[in-house]
């Protein structure tokens, strides 16, 4: 493959990235969950989203692919690491939010299935 054929690649799986985002702030609307940030971007790297429910805020991940087994499997110990110090850095220019319980969840987003939110998916 190409320059184009990577090009093509990388547009295509950076649509399907945000149709996920979008499927799974969806869902966590409809759970009461009130979206505080998305495709927010840190020193420490991107958290595709923050939401709130009452005192709980959640730093969100969403993993799209073919089935949910290579979804769950997508979460590295390097990327929870990376998503850990993202939401540190958050919470250090959000102080109001700092007192919340933070927990970090995934939503899994399959084709032809509705997503799968897993709460308090890890714990540093």
């Amino acid at each position: 493959m190409g320059r184009q054929g990577d090009a093509a690649t990388g547009r295509a799986a950076h649509r399907l990235g945000l149709r996920a985002e979008m499927l799974a702030a969806l869902l966590l609307r409809l759970k009461g969950y009130r979206i505080v940030a998305r495709r927010l971007k840190t020193p420490a790297g991107e958290i595709d989203m923050v939401a709130r429910r009452g005192r709980a805020l959640a730093i969100i991940e969403v993993k799209a692919r073919a089935d949910a087994a290579a979804a769950a499997e997508a979460l590295q110990p390097r990327q929870l690491k990376r998503l850990e110090r993202a939401a540190a850095h958050f919470l250090g220019r959000n102080p109001a939010l700092a007192d919340l319980d933070l927990r970090f969840d995934v939503v899994l987003v399959t084709p032809l299935r509705l997503p799968r939110h897993m709460e308090d998916a890890w714990r540093p």
